[in-house]
């Protein structure tokens, strides 16, 4: 009887870890993008706006790199979705380029061309 429930006990144990494993599977993925953010304001302004991106865990701008760094789950959201949201913040993600409105909300501290 006690190999039994201990078989039991181990198939179940098996079972969940593995449909676990399964949904978790896209979480934690990883994405850089090149921006062309320049100052500390264009920081706050990446990260508390991909907070707001279904499927992102985190976002974290290197400002002396331009490189932002997003965490995120692949169930909720793809590359090209975070990169248009980037955009539609104002800046350039790679090689697309920021929406020309959004770029122009931008503070002028912010924009590629202002003087640091």
């Amino acid at each position: 009887m006690k190999t039994l429930k201990l078989w039991m006990l181990t198939l179940v144990f098996t079972a969940s870890a593995s449909i676990g494993f399964a949904q978790d599977g896209k979480k934690g993925q990883e994405v850089k993008f090149k921006t062309s953010a320049v100052c500390g304001m264009c920081k706050a302004t990446l990260e508390k706006g991909l907070a707001y991106e279904k499927g992102v865990e985190k976002a974290s701008l290197d400002v002396n790199s331009k490189v932002l760094t997003v965490t995120f789950n692949g169930q909720k959201t793809s590359v090209e979705k975070l990169k248009k949201a980037v955009n539609e913040l104002g800046y350039d993600a790679d090689d697309a380029p920021a929406t020309p409105r959004a770029y122009e909300r931008l503070d002028e501290c912010c924009k590629k061309d202002a003087v640091h």
